[in-house]
């Protein structure tokens, strides 16, 4: 399965003999260079460039294009290299890469097999970049998402690198980027013989590197903009083909060993594609409109064109080529989230418990699992191109952190059409069926609930917990709730020492082997400054040895506490009982909406699930 890179994060490489893929949509200058251990690479012979396309290891592609191959063999490397830095530069009329498609990078295996990707987003005048670091490190390789740009461009990613006179240097690569360049050498990928390094005893070739496909012609060039994904992109054919029918979605279409490992992979597949193709509509967008702007400006500029009505004739032509740039985008748009909602239609129905809404007829056939899933629903997500397009949030297990049910109107405009007492009840109807799932998700006496209700107030949300068996009754007061937090604060401490000291056979015979989830019903109301610190303990120290909290609240009531209870709230998934875009996606940028998963009203299938939970649970003690 390959891994989706976001910037900053690291990969391990399976393999040692590799080939980087480039899809820009536009003219780039890709090369290499190859550094010590603090990155500084220790001359100009240690860059590969179209004027010099083969180093020890590493074999780049000729002039600048759209697309490019990589061939780079690990075992071949100079024993003092331990980084090797992937470049890309623009050329030409391009001026940065923020007017530009995102470029996208993926490693793949000499099968052609990919390991991982990154899509380069967030640049802006940027004209040169680092985009991928393959580094050794304890004698492995990895590689790492780089999106490092300079708006200075080439000369100044080379002298952050250590190189002397890198304004020269810059220069003369790009020089070498344009086919026309006289002295530039045709590149061979596959070899790793160097120009002007000596040749090391031993230098095993690189992986035969793919002849690249015909460049896409970029947004910067004046010609048709080519909006897929490079994801999705392939080399295209030297003439059209007739249109073929879209694929036949298939449920469990993915990568896994199991068939819930590849639903769930497909379920984020989906998310990935819905993120990528809405990303690419709206820069589509903002560039048919920055664009419009600029030609509109030039139209004002030229003076001697208004009196025969030349101005008036540039400004429609403008308007007509925004017009068709964003019809376009919304075509291809329009295609994607028509295969995906296809696709969601299929997957949906098949979806198991852990991975399925309330309405699903899988949960009327629900038994308690021998063992955990990968992941639970926690609700819906979807973006404002296609609102009925929902995909489902799946949060991993176990829980790296506690959740937050937001019983505060913050900025939701539906949160503002209830009552303060029907929100709260809304989000502890919620925090039960989170609840409800978690335990529902874990084989028997794997998941313990327990409740704190200062006043009591959330008696009727949570009788279908209590009255099935599925938890214990509700602590209730000051005395009841520190008891509970003390019993969970012993729990961490013992855990977390036994832990550390490698003796988890030393841990009292009567202690609760499961997980456990403490819900928090009305805080900050009925805790003291005790409990308040012992929250904050149980968010931070719990998740690491098996508790975790289930927050009900609103911010704004703990707002006497001051700025003491931010760490708390940021330590927690927040989650909201009604709509909410409130889910920042710092991949794309995007502001996810949030779909609680609300049961269907006056269905009895919580009480159903959670009285064979309790039975289930009640038979093993026995």
């Amino acid at each position: 399965m390959t891994a989706e890179l976001v910037r900053g994060q690291n990969h391990p490489l399976p393999e040692t003999r590799l080939e980087i893929r480039v899809s820009a949509g536009h003219p780039v200058l890709a090369g290499a260079t190859l550094g010590d251990e603090q990155g500084r690479v220790a001359g100009a012979e240690w860059i590969a460039h179209p004027g010099a396309p083969a180093l020890p290891g590493v074999g780049v592609p000729g002039p600048a294009a759209a697309d490019h191959r990589l061939a780079v063999d690990l075992d071949a490397l100079p024993g003092a290299v331990h980084r090797v830095s992937v470049l890309l530069a623009l050329t030409g009329g391009a001026a940065r890469f923020g007017a530009l498609a995102a470029p996208f990078v993926a490693v793949a295996g000499p099968d052609g097999t990919e390991i991982a990707s990154y899509t380069l987003t967030g640049l802006d005048r940027e004209s040169a970049v680092v985009a991928l670091e393959l580094y050794r490190r304890q004698g492995a390789w990895k590689v790492r998402a780089m999106g490092q740009g300079y708006e200075g461009g080439l000369a100044a990613l080379l002298g952050d690198q250590g190189l002397e006179r890198p304004a020269d240097l810059a220069a003369a690569i790009l020089a070498t980027a344009t086919p026309e360049a006289p002295d530039a050498p045709e590149a061979d990928p596959s070899s790793t013989v160097p120009s002007r390094v000596p040749e090391p005893e031993h230098v095993p070739r690189a992986a035969p590197a793919a002849p690249p496909p015909t460049p896409v012609t970029g947004v910067g060039t004046g010609g048709p903009v080519d909006y897929s994904h490079p994801r999705r992109r392939t080399a295209p054919d030297p003439a059209p083909e007739p249109r073929q029918a879209p694929p036949v979605p298939v449920a469990g279409d993915a990568s896994g060993w199991s068939m819930d490992e590849r639903l769930y992979n497909q379920v984020w597949g989906m998310f990935e594609d819905l993120a990528r193709t809405a990303a690419a509509y709206r820069s589509a967008c903002d560039f048919a409109e920055s664009r419009l702007d600029r030609e509109l400006d030039e139209t004002l500029t030229d003076y001697r064109a208004r009196a025969d009505g030349a101005n008036d004739a540039a400004r429609a032509a403008a308007r007509a080529r925004h017009d068709e740039l964003v019809e376009r985008a919304r075509e291809v748009l329009d295609r994607d989230l028509a295969q995906l909602a296809a696709e969601s239609e299929v997957v949906e129905p098949a979806l198991p418990v852990a991975y399925a809404r309330w309405d699903n007829p899988v949960w009327h056939s629900y038994r308690v699992p021998a063992e955990e899933p990968m992941a639970v629903r926690l609700g819906d997500l979807h973006l404002p191109e296609r609102t009925d397009l929902r995909i489902p949030m799946l949060v991993r297990l176990p829980l790296e952190r506690g959740l937050w049910v937001d019983s505060g109107r913050g900025h939701s405009e539906a949160a503002g059409l209830l009552d303060e007492v029907e929100l709260r009840r809304l989000a502890l109807d919620c925090a039960v069926a989170h609840a409800a799932r978690l335990l529902a998700a874990h084989p028997a006496g794997g998941f313990t609930v327990h409740v704190v209700d200062p006043a009591g107030a959330g008696a009727a949300a949570l009788a279908p917990l209590v009255e099935t068996g599925a938890a214990a009754p509700p602590a209730r007061g000051a005395a009841g709730v520190s008891a509970v937090l003390e019993q969970l604060t012993e729990r961490v401490d013992l855990l977390q020492m036994a832990l550390r000291g490698g003796a988890a056979d030393a841990l009292p015979p009567g202690l609760d082997a499961a997980r456990q989830l403490l819900i928090v019903h009305d805080f900050p109301h009925g805790f003291d400054d005790r409990a308040v610190t012992r929250l904050r303990y149980l968010a931070d120290e719990g998740p690491s040895v098996g508790v975790h909290l289930l927050m009900v609240a609103a911010r704004e009531d703990a707002a006497a506490y001051g700025p003491l209870l931010d760490p708390l709230w940021r330590s927690l998934l927040r989650l909201t009982p009604v709509p909410d875009d409130h889910l920042a996606d710092p991949w794309v940028g995007h502001a996810w909406s949030y779909e609680p998963p609300l049961l269907p009203p006056g269905s009895v299938i919580l009480r159903q699930v959670l009285t064979q939970v309790a039975a289930a649970r009640h038979g093993k003690q026995l």
